[in-house]
């Protein structure tokens, strides 16, 4: 959870009890401690570290704007109040988390301290009054399961939205002529979202290679990986072109700032420099630098989208939807040449000859079954959306290159939303349930969650903590 800090400001209002705030504020703040959540305190800012004072704001909204918080969490230790919780939130722009702790029986006399529950529901309606997206989660105890589950959640939330405002696509080549799906709008991307690419000409690619090459120790490096890790039937000289390129990419990638990239692979690419990238993309993958095929920017952004959602380092895997299962009327195969990482393998990868190609350089694995996550970020005529949903890997025929065999609820409903659009051929998948974050991090970076099952209300419930 340490790769995102939060903002913590408890709140009050003076009408209530004081002291039985500043109690909850403390023993919230043990709860994150316990789960090891990373949060910047405003106990310096007033005596009771809490949120009730219009001056005490602008120093607890510069605060967190030197500490570069990633999310606002507001816990509600009493009524709270409203109108300053909106006012920080609008100023900072990250995801904001509502909660309060359940309130206790009135005492004997009929006195209640908090009124912690009704806070939320005034602090709700001035959020929308100033148009600031926010997550609820429900009104619970700190020792509810609900309470540990809605702050993970939240975390890899933030961590998406982290992720999706600092995202630049190293774009290796124009995309393949015959690829018109896998086009995507470079000017939109950016007054959109700040989403940015970094394009490079592919000799720019192979001038680096042939440093590499020239350099030699990271590109041994990369082979003995390669020979430790994977069966390898491709010939030596293929091998040091094979860790040349990856050597290459991550050279381009940290030149330009880039955390992701989507290269042109077929066919200017194999006549250049004599391999497919397959290899080179799944090493690269591995280290947690997403690498899509096709030069698909669109599948590059939701290999990071995923990846920040599973908030613990489980790498995703960029697929083709390619044909249906041979006896499973709701099973689809995920294949790709080879780009994927060799820990979604349930076997040992081995390094070869593609089934369309006749160059090496493809990867051939199995990977494992069990739960997935399938997603794609997507868009055409000004309208983006996250397709996403559940999947179970299961056994099916032996084919070449990465592959899994996969069960949804529907095909036929999943396949509609797949032609009818804007989505193409191409998705990522994960070995982790990532689509409460995902979902619940559309509202934030302004796109819509387009679920292939009609589970929202299901998700809605997850989120919130039942």
């Amino acid at each position: 959870m340490g790769q995102v800090k939060l903002g913590f400001a408890p709140t009050r209002r003076s009408i209530f009890s004081a002291p039985d705030a500043v109690k909850y504020a403390g023993l919230t703040r043990d709860k994150l401690k316990e789960l090891g959540v990373e949060f910047v305190d405003i106990d310096d800012i007033n005596e009771e570290g809490l949120l009730y004072d219009e001056g005490d704001r602008e120093r607890i909204r510069d605060k967190f704007k030197r500490e570069k918080i990633d999310g606002l969490f507001f816990p509600h230790c009493n009524f709270g109040t409203e109108y300053l919780v909106a006012r920080l939130a609008k100023e900072l722009d990250v995801p904001v988390l509502l909660w309060g702790p359940r309130d206790e029986r009135p005492d004997e006399e009929g006195i209640r301290l908090r009124d912690s529950q009704c806070g939320l529901f005034a602090t709700g309606k001035v959020l929308r009054r100033f148009k600031v997206p926010f997550t609820y989660l429900t009104n619970c105890r700190l020792e509810d399961e609900a309470f540990r589950r809605g702050m993970e959640n939240f975390l890899a939330v933030c961590n998406v939205v982290k992720v999706f405002r600092k995202t630049r696509i190293l774009q290796i080549a124009p995309r393949p002529f015959d690829f018109w799906s896998t086009m995507c709008n470079e000017g939109e991307l950016l007054e959109r979202f700040n989403l940015q690419l970094a394009p490079v000409p592919m000799a720019e690619l192979t001038a680096e290679m042939r440093k590499a090459k020239e350099e030699k120790a990271q590109v041994r490096e990369v082979m003995a990986y390669c020979r430790e890790h994977m069966t390898v039937k491709v010939k030596e000289e293929a091998l040091e072109s094979i860790g040349a390129m990856k050597v290459a990419v991550r050279r381009l990638a940290d030149r330009y700032g880039c955390n992701g990239a989507a290269i042109q692979c077929w066919n200017a690419l194999q006549e250049e420099v004599g391999i497919m990238p397959c290899a080179a993309n799944s090493l690269l993958n591995e280290e947690g630098f997403p690498v899509a095929c096709e030069t698909d920017v669109h599948g590059a952004i939701t290999s990071l989208l995923v990846e920040a959602a599973a908030l613990d380092g489980t790498r995703s895997f960029f697929a083709d939807w390619t044909v249906r299962h041979p006896d499973n009327e709701n099973g689809e195969l995920l294949q790709h040449c080879g780009p994927w990482p060799i820990s979604v393998a349930q076997e040992k990868p081995s390094i070869g000859y593609p089934l369309a190609f006749n160059h090496p350089g493809a990867v051939e694995a199995l990977a494992k079954y069990g739960e997935v996550t399938l997603a794609r970020f997507d868009g055409d005529n000004g309208e983006y959306s996250l397709l996403l949903g559940n999947a179970r890997g299961i056994e099916g025929p032996y084919t070449k290159g990465t592959y899994l065999w996969v069960e949804v609820e529907n095909l036929k409903r999943l396949e509609e939303k797949l032609v009818c659009g804007p989505y193409i051929h191409h998705c990522v998948g994960i070995h982790k349930n990532v689509v409460p974050a995902l979902y619940e991090a559309c509202k934030y970076i302004r796109i819509k969650a387009d679920l292939y099952d009609p589970v929202e209300e299901a998700v809605k419930a997850y989120i919130r903590g039942e």
